[in-house]
């Protein structure tokens, strides 16, 4: 199930990040972004655990997407698409007309995932990432 996430969703959330990432996220940092009116944050839910997470924030008709992660354990079941494409309704009902994100260059999953979402890469950030030290592809969907 595909739903907005709410702040008792926190620690899940929170958990999954630091699973997910090199450089997650803190619980204080999504509760923090719960509160603005211009985010809209998604969780995907099974069997009462949030297994997955992803959100944008509104900047004046652009989407900026952050936080795209799904459990390792429930990778390669469609959960991603599932949230990134009820993501992309969500914004879209709020106004935004253009999405961007920053993926790490050798996360190849994650490029498949948003070229199959429409988005196209339009530039490259130098050594962006830490842990490992990577460069991020800049991508948009217009």
């Amino acid at each position: 199930m595909i739903r907005r996430m709410t702040y008792a969703d926190l620690d899940q959330v929170a958990a999954n990040e630091a699973i997910c990432f090199s450089m997650p996220w803190s619980r204080r940092a999504f509760e923090q972004t719960l509160q603005k009116k211009e985010t809209v944050y998604l969780v995907a839910e099974e069997d009462e655990r949030v297994v997955g997470h992803c959100g944008v924030t509104n900047i004046v008709g652009e989407g900026e997407i952050t936080n795209v992660a799904v459990h390792p354990d429930y990778r390669r079941r469609g959960i991603g698409w599932k949230l990134l494409e009820a993501l992309l309704a969500e914004g879209e009902k709020a106004g935004i007309a253009a999405f961007t994100l920053e993926v790490r260059a050798g996360n190849q999953a994650a490029v498949h995932l948003y070229e199959k979402a429409g988005f196209v890469s339009a530039g490259r950030r130098p050594g962006f990432y830490d842990r490992p030290k990577e460069d991020a592809l800049i991508m948009w969907k217009r």
